[in-house]
């Protein structure tokens, strides 16, 4: 078995996941930077330091998280931590329309089936699949860390208030695959809390990535900062939570 705790960080080759690999890198981590393109992969993990591993994972193929989970087994024989990062927020954003104007495209009277099922296909039932696939690792770890990371933007508590200022982009996409992704973090959490298996979702903040065409207000640095928070938990750190690097987030 490999000596060093292991992370996987799946959309690791770019923005938040990217930064996210390299913080535990600084940790003592051997991390595995997973990525839908190994090349891009590859160049990332050289960027993310001396212990970072290129590995290929597309989280809507389960050839690809088979071969993946595999791969861990053979090659490190353990799995410490599990940051299921990758994303997507949507298929149909066109140059120049801003988020405003692509929320009115997703309102629940018109929103297309096929743009929320590729959505949710990352979001939702990819990091459902890739945890499937990595839990009889994680179960073998001594303490074992699964990061899901999650967005504000999802909080039902939140955008039922009529003064919340992202409550008007609120819609059946990206924001309610947040909400399904928090959901399964409970129930994973509610599953595992007799394990010692913590799980816990981060939402980094409005942080400057592809996701949001680089809009946001915060570096990756400061993006990172809540998932790698979550992923270095000691024993007596909590399970089931949501989290900004501000504190506790309401569901």
């Amino acid at each position: 078995m490999h000596n060093k705790p292991v992370a996987l960080v799946t959309g690791a080759n770019q923005g938040i996941g990217l930064q996210i690999a390299k913080d535990l890198v600084t940790h003592g981590f051997t991390v595995l930077v997973g990525s839908r393109n190994l090349e891009r992969g590859k160049a990332a993990a050289k960027e993310a330091g001396p212990e970072a591993r290129a590995i290929q994972l597309d989280v809507t193929d389960e050839n690809s998280i088979v071969a993946a989970a595999k791969r861990i087994r053979s090659e490190l024989g353990r799995l410490d931590v599990l940051v299921n990062n990758a994303a997507i927020s949507n298929t149909r954003l066109q140059p120049g329309m801003s988020v405003e104007e692509y929320s009115k495209t997703t309102r629940p009277s018109v929103v297309s089936l096929g743009e929320m099922r590729a959505v949710f296909e990352t979001n939702v039932f990819g990091v459902v699949a890739v945890t499937q696939a990595m839990l009889p690792l994680l179960r073998e770890a001594p303490a074992a860390r699964i990061v899901n990371v999650s967005s504000g933007v999802g909080s039902l508590t939140r955008n039922s208030d009529p003064a919340y200022p992202w409550r008007s982009i609120f819609g059946p996409v990206y924001p309610a695959s947040k909400t399904a992704l928090n959901a399964m973090t409970l129930a994973m959490a509610i599953e595992l809390e007799s394990t010692g298996i913590k799980v816990n979702a981060a939402c980094p903040g409005y942080t400057k990535t592809s996701l949001n065409n680089y809009t946001g207000t915060q570096t990756v640095e400061e993006g990172a900062r809540e998932p790698v928070r979550l992923a270095l938990l000691g024993p007596d750190g909590p399970t089931g939570t949501f989290s900004n690097q501000d504190g506790p987030l309401p569901w």
